[in-house]
């Protein structure tokens, strides 16, 4: 998968390029601290805690977000923000369910 070098992603073009891929999630852009990714989840979400601030918004589907112990319903357009270490994850969500994903800042989170 190649990161793209320039100021525009196209969510057609880039879930076209993650299903291809084979893959849950493909990077397709990044910028200094910030890295861009597409996220698509098969039916369990397997990630663990990261090493730096992340936002994930919501291009596609629905379910609930568990962020350290705290739970929230989303829909397409929501964002939502999982410090760096937090202990999070997606669950019961739709089958359909894709999310942009941004990880920002240094190791360890914003201070």
């Amino acid at each position: 998968m190649k990161t793209r070098e320039n100021f525009h992603l196209s969510l057609k073009e880039s879930a076209y390029d993650l299903n291809a891929s084979g893959t849950e999630f493909a990077e397709f852009f990044k910028h200094g601290s910030l890295v861009v990714e597409l996220y698509k989840p098969a039916k369990v979400d397997k990630q663990t805690p990261h090493t730096r601030d992340e936002v994930y918004i919501v291009v596609t589907g629905s379910g609930r977000f568990y962020n350290e112990g705290v739970y929230a319903d989303f829909v397409q357009g929501d964002f939502l923000f999982a410090k760096a270490g937090a202990i999070h994850r997606f669950e019961d969500f739709t089958d359909d369910f894709m999310t942009w994903v941004l990880f920002y800042g240094p190791k360890g989170g914003e201070k």
